[in-house]
């Protein structure tokens, strides 16, 4: 598989292709976790869920970036960015572990805009921090 990636646009069209489908993958294990639809509330005009679900797209693909910069072989790439993802994912139970007066999964199924953005924040900003530590 390295020697494909040997040319330049192969290179960047196969790593696009592996990080769009991980950003699927992720999106999936997201929707799993959460107690609501997330596309079903998004076609509704949901704010709020639309920000935090583009805060955990940005997040996955900022933590790649940084795996794709560090590392020579897509495989190094693969598991870096997997680990990233799997830190990203622990926000997303700590975000909900310190905010014991409401939940956040139902804040953001009644719209609740100021928890969307803080859920955005957090998985923009952590994901610098993950990637920085690639």
């Amino acid at each position: 598989m390295e020697a494909f990636f040997q040319h330049s646009y192969m290179f960047t069209a196969g790593i696009y292709s592996i990080v769009v489908i991980f950003i699927i993958v992720a999106l999936a294990i997201f929707e799993w976790i959460t107690s609501y639809k997330t596309w079903e509330e998004i076609k509704l005009g949901n704010i709020a869920v639309a920000l935090a679900t583009g805060g955990k797209v940005f997040g996955v693909a900022n933590v790649f970036r940084y795996s794709i910069e560090a590392n020579d072989s897509v495989l190094a790439m693969l598991g870096w960015g997997g680990f990233g993802f799997l830190l990203l994912l622990f926000v997303y139970f700590i975000f909900e572990f310190l905010t014991p007066g409401f939940k956040v999964d139902a804040e953001l199924k009644a719209d609740n805009r100021a928890v969307g953005l803080i859920s955005f924040i957090l998985s923009v900003s952590l994901s610098f921090v993950i990637g920085a530590s690639i």
